[in-house]
């Protein structure tokens, strides 16, 4: 008499043949054995889950601010997502985000031409006196810095102007100088300076 784990062995071979023969395609012919059993798998091709994404805000190692980005769903279910990063392409976040983009384009033409409507009107305002303490010559006492320049235009045009933005030659006599403001990335104006001694 057989052992237990034999039958066992022979007959789960047997079952695997018998059902392996009969799980086949017609197409198929394949010779097995009685002892020998074959498996065939049919695999398929794992799908790319993507995503077409829109970006709103930067992100670094990912994209600019309102570029469009094909990513990975779990990337975007798991971290852009959540933290508002991101949203999901529809027709009208499109639309609602070309009318943005042309908003801050409008907006950036009317920075410049401020910008430059404010560089024609330093252009023609001639040269700004500054007054100073003299000393031997040409000498003054102290210098004449950007905050200087500030708050003369402040006085005499009533405009705030950023003392980040006003570049000066170093001033230390009496003369012509000029100076620059650069009011935009690119609109720039050059103030004239008479320095004079009291």
């Amino acid at each position: 008499m057989a052992s237990p784990a034999v039958t066992l062995s022979w007959s789960l071979s047997s079952w695997l043949n018998n059902r392996s023969l009969t799980t086949r395609p017609t197409n198929e012919c394949i010779n097995i054995s009685d002892k020998a059993s074959a498996f065939v798998v049919f695999a398929q091709k794992k799908a790319k889950k993507t995503r077409k994404i829109i970006l709103i805000e930067d992100v670094t190692d990912v994209g600019k601010k309102g570029q469009l980005l094909d990513v990975k769903a779990g990337f975007y279910r798991n971290y852009l997502h959540p933290s508002g990063m991101a949203r999901i392409v529809t027709p009208d976040l499109i639309k609602e985000m070309k009318v943005e983009e042309e908003r801050i384009e409008a907006e950036k033409k009317r920075v410049k031409e401020e910008a430059l409507q404010l560089a024609r009107i330093f252009e023609t305002v001639g040269a700004f006196k500054v007054k100073r303490k003299g000393g031997k010559g040409k000498q003054i006492f102290g210098s004449v810095t950007a905050q200087d320049l500030v708050d003369i235009i402040k006085a005499q045009l009533q405009r705030d102007i950023d003392k980040r933005i006003v570049s000066l030659p170093e001033i230390r006599e009496t003369g012509e100088y000029i100076a620059e403001l650069k009011l935009h990335p690119e609109v720039s104006a050059q103030v004239r300076l008479n320095v004079f001694a009291n």
